[in-house]
């Protein structure tokens, strides 16, 4: 017959209630540090976001600003081949219309003259309406001042009559498109006589100081004439 050996079984509960106490208290800080792990890794998450955005910022900022300068540059070739082809039109019309000019100047001397009639008259009208439409303009007219610009004189004198240089006669009209000037009026200039200027100051001088004195040669018919003695 065996003998129980007293405590044993109390021994061996107290030796698995230890254990247990163990293995609870693991479980107990295993979901603790779980959660702690996943905090930590959606920061680092957000700060690289937060990164990437910045980068995708700073990109989309580059390439708006490439993009308007590549607008800009392109506005601006436009505006100078618009300007060029403008250019390049001028100079070849004002090339065409200088061939022209000779015609037109016969044709002015055959009005001035009286032989523009018939069928000459009707050929005449149709070339000056064509370089009208083209844009040439006549310009050159008597009594307007001397303007070495537009003008060149081809004779020169004094006139008593002017206070300036001015052109007194018409030898050959001008002729400008636009702005540009494709030949010069060429006319004939007169110029204030050289003792003119100082001697209308001095006759006008000479006509207040007459107006300003009193008249001695009047009759004294104020005064009921001469008094006898």
């Amino acid at each position: 017959m065996t003998e129980e050996t007293p405590g044993f079984d109390e021994q061996q509960d107290a030796d698995v209630t230890p254990g247990a106490s163990s293995d609870d208290a693991a479980e107990t800080a295993g979901p603790a540090s779980s959660e702690a792990g996943p905090a930590g890794a959606g920061t680092d998450a957000t700060a690289g976001l937060t990164a990437q955005l910045d980068q995708a910022r700073t990109a989309l900022a580059e390439r708006t600003a490439d993009l308007q300068r590549l607008q800009a540059e392109y506005q601006n070739y436009r505006r100078r081949v618009e300007r060029d082809r403008v250019t390049v039109k001028e100079v070849a019309v004002a090339g065409m219309l200088s061939e022209l000019l000779p015609v037109l100047d016969d044709i002015g001397r055959a009005r001035d003259h009286g032989e523009l009639v018939g069928g000459f008259k009707s050929v005449a009208e149709s070339v000056e309406s064509v370089t009208a439409k083209l844009g040439l303009v006549q310009f050159g007219k008597e009594g307007e001042p001397f303007d070495p610009t537009i003008h060149e004189a081809l004779m020169h004198s004094y006139a008593p009559d002017v206070t300036e240089t001015t052109c007194v006669a018409i030898l050959q009209p001008g002729y400008r498109i636009g702005e540009r000037t494709i030949r010069p009026a060429r006319v004939a200039v007169a110029e204030p006589q050289p003792g003119a200027q100082q001697a209308k100051p001095q006759a006008d001088a000479k006509a207040e100081q007459a107006e300003a004195e009193p008249d001695a040669a009047k009759p004294d018919e104020e005064n009921g004439g001469p008094q006898e003695g």
